[in-house]
């Protein structure tokens, strides 16, 4: 197992405590490059009544207040889903380095689904994109809650 796939078991691992207030199972972590984790998130939208408490800026607020700074350059986000618009442009404002992803979201992914927000030539602060990672088991779990609404 890669460094990846170990810090997407502590992103999954957030994403399963979603489910314990009805929230969509996506989880985050935002990990240093030794592999110590400085911030984590799970979508809190249902349970805050607060549409931007995605887990990607859940887990980059607690990172910032981690570390004294909204500038999170040389950081890792690992989430278990594809960011969205909103979470890309919360990765580009605290410059982040890396992102790693889980499961593809092909209606409003924009890490390279949908959307290549993360790696658009035109803005000024690109990222490094990975995706894929432990992407059967992420991509489970979100199919398994959204069967169970069905």
């Amino acid at each position: 197992m890669n460094r990846y796939e170990e810090w997407m078991l502590s992103a999954l691992a957030e994403a399963r405590l979603a489910l314990g207030t009805g929230d969509v199972p996506v989880g985050a972590v935002v990990v240093d490059d030794a592999g110590r984790a400085v911030g984590a998130g799970r979508n809190l939208r249902e349970h805050t009544g607060d549409p931007t408490a995605h887990a990607e800026v859940v887990a980059i607020r607690e990172a910032a207040a981690s570390v004294g700074s909204w500038r999170l350059d040389g950081l890792t986000l690992v989430v278990t889903l594809e960011p969205c618009v909103m979470c890309a442009g919360a990765v580009l404002q605290s410059r982040i380095t890396r992102v790693v992803f889980g499961a593809w979201d092909e209606k409003a992914g924009a890490a390279g689904s949908v959307h290549d927000v993360l790696r658009d030539r035109r803005l000024p602060h690109r990222v490094e994109v990975i995706g894929g990672v432990l992407e059967r088991e992420c991509a489970e779990l979100l199919t398994g809650f959204f069967d169970g609404k069905r």
